[in-house]
C-alpha cells in the first residue's frame, strides 16, 4: 500500500496469532500483558501503594486490563488519551452443573453469553477454555487466602452442537432455522447413558495434572478450534473468531507500546480493555464499573496530585472507544443507511448516532479526523438505517460515568457475532496507525 505506516501485513499476522491464543477474556488479558511487558511495562497490584514513577504500568482484574504510560515531565494534571475496547465475545458458557445427557449422548450444559448468531455455532468442532479456581495458594483477585486461578485451553475437538438433519426439518429453507436456546444449543461430548456429576471437571483436572477436588470454581466457555486465516484470491480478507472485539484490543495494545517509545508526549496514553461489554458492562471488570476511574485517579494522586488536579486532567481527557462495526453487506445493502456504506479496506469507521447509542459528536469527530490525517489513514462514517436501530458500545458509558469526551470508532466487518467474522486484511493496521497518532497527540 502507499500508506506510510509503522505497521504492515505483519501486524495482521500477529493479530491472527493473538486471536488464536485468546479463546477467553482471561487469555486476551494475559496475552496483552505479555506484549506490554516486552515493551517495558510492569504490572502493579491494586492492593499495593502506587508510586509516581514514570514509565509503563498495567493493572489486570479478571478479564480486564488497564495500562498506561507516564512520560517524563508529566504533571499531576496532565490529561489522558485513552483507547477503550472490550475483551469478551458472544459464546456458549459452561453452567455450574455442567454434566447432562439425553438418549445415550453425553452433553455439557451451557448458557448463552451475549447475543451470538446461534446458527454459526452448529456443526462446529469446539474447544473449551477459561479459568479454573483452585484450592490452595493465594489470589488477590478474589480477596481471599487459600485459592488461586489457572488458565486452561482445550484447543482440540471436544464439543459439538449438532444441527437437525434436513430430512426432519423440511421447512428450514422456507420458514428459516428456528433454534431454542435451551433445547437446541447443548453440545455433545461423548456417548453413554450414565451421567455423573463432576465428570467434566474431573476431565479437566486430569488434563492438567490436578488432584481430584482441586478445582473449586470455574469460568469456562466454548470456542471454535479452526484457526484464523487469510481468505480470497489475493488474501485481502481475514476470517477468524472474536474479532469483535479482540481486533481492537490487539490494535490498542500495539498502539500503546508504540506510543510509549515516543518522545515528548503531551498526554498520558492509556489502554482500557474491559470485560462484559456484550451483556451490559455492569460488573467490577466492565466499563460501567469503577476500574478505569480508579486507575486514572490513583495515577493522578500517585504523582502528588489533588482532586483539583484530577478534575483538570479528566476535563482534558479524550477516549476513543474502539469496537468493530458493520461493513456494507453485498447481499443485504438495503439494510444499511442509503448514504453511509462503510466498505472493508476503506480504513477505520467513525460511528455516529444522535440518540447517543454512540458517544461521537462534532468535536469528537475532529479529534479522530486529526489523528487519521496525522497517520495518513483514511476513515469512513457509519450511521445506522433509521428503520434498524443500532447497538451500543462502551463509549456512552465511559462518557457518562467519567465525564470524559468519548468518540466511537472501529473496523468495519461482516458477520458480527458469528463464530467466525470477516474483515479486510489491511484495516487492522490502519486502525493501529490511527490509534498511535491519537495517543501521541
Amino acid at each position: 500500500m502507499s500508506n506510510p505506516s509503522r505497521f504492515d501485513r505483519g501486524h495482521t499476522d500477529d493479530l491472527m496469532s493473538f486471536l488464536a491464543a485468546s479463546p477467553s477474556p482471561y487469555h486476551a488479558v494475559a496475552n496483552a500483558a505479555a506484549r506490554l511487558e516486552k515493551a517495558g511495562f510492569r504490572q502493579v497490584a491494586e492492593t499495593d501503594a502506587w508510586d509516581g514513577t514514570t514509565g509503563g504500568k498495567y493493572v489486570t482484574r479478571g478479564g480486564a486490563i488497564v495500562a498506561w504510560y507516564v512520560p517524563e515531565g508529566a504533571a499531576p494534571h496532565t490529561p489522558f488519551r485513552i483507547v477503550g475496547a472490550h475483551t469478551d465475545s458472544p459464546n456458549l458458557r459452561v453452567k455450574p452443573l455442567p454434566d447432562m445427557g439425553s438418549q445415550g449422548w453425553r452433553q455439557v450444559a451451557v448458557e448463552i453469553y451475549g447475543g451470538p448468531l446461534l446458527n454459526s455455532w452448529l456443526d462446529r468442532d469446539l474447544g473449551l477454555a477459561g479459568r479454573l479456581t483452585l484450592r490452595g495458594g493465594t489470589s488477590q483477585a478474589f480477596g481471599s487466602e487459600g485459592s488461586s486461578t489457572r488458565l486452561v485451553n482445550i484447543d482440540r475437538a471436544l464439543l459439538r452442537v449438532p444441527q437437525l438433519a434436513i430430512h426432519m426439518d423440511r421447512s428450514v429453507h422456507t420458514d428459516g432455522l428456528k433454534l431454542d436456546k435451551q433445547k437446541h444449543m447443548q453440545p455433545i461430548w461423548g456417548l453413554g447413558n450414565d451421567v455423573h456429576e463432576g465428570d467434566l471437571i474431573r476431565f479437566l483436572e486430569e488434563e492438567y495434572g490436578l488432584a481430584e477436588g482441586d478445582v473449586t470454581g470455574w469460568d469456562l466457555m466454548t470456542h471454535p478450534i479452526e484457526a484464523p486465516s487469510y481468505l480470497g484470491r489475493d488474501k485481502e480478507l481475514v476470517a477468524g473468531p472474536r474479532m469483535d472485539n479482540l481486533l481492537s484490543v490487539h490494535a490498542g495494545t500495539a498502539a500503546l507500546a508504540a506510543a510509549s517509545a515516543s518522545d515528548d508526549l503531551p498526554y498520558i496514553p492509556v489502554l482500557a480493555a474491559f470485560d462484559h461489554e456484550e451483556n451490559g458492562s455492569q460488573s467490577d471488570t466492565g466499563a460501567d464499573g469503577p476500574l478505569l476511574g480508579g486507575v486514572l485517579e490513583r495515577s493522578v494522586f500517585a504523582r502528588g496530585g489533588s482532586y483539583e488536579d484530577k478534575a483538570r486532567a479528566f476535563a482534558g481527557t479524550v477516549c476513543l472507544s474502539s469496537d468493530t462495526g458493520h461493513a456494507v453487506h453485498p447481499n443485504y445493502a438495503e439494510r444499511h443507511d442509503p448514504t453511509h456504506h462503510p466498505r472493508a479496506g476503506g480504513g477505520p469507521i467513525l460511528k455516529v448516532n444522535v440518540n447517543n447509542r454512540y458517544a461521537t459528536d462534532g468535536s469528537g469527530r475532529a479529534v479522530f479526523a486529526a489523528a487519521c490525517e496525522k497517520a495518513g489513514v483514511p476513515f469512513q462514517s457509519f450511521v445506522s438505517n433509521n428503520a434498524m436501530p443500532c447497538g451500543t458500545t462502551i463509549g456512552p458509558i465511559t462518557a457518562a460515568r467519567h465525564g470524559i469526551k468519548t468518540v466511537d470508532i472501529g473496523v468495519a466487518i461482516l458477520s458480527m457475532h458469528s463464530v467466525r467474522e470477516l474483515c479486510a486484511a489491511d484495516d487492522p493496521f490502519l486502525l493501529a496507525n490511527a490509534l498511535v497518532a491519537f495517543l501521541e497527540g
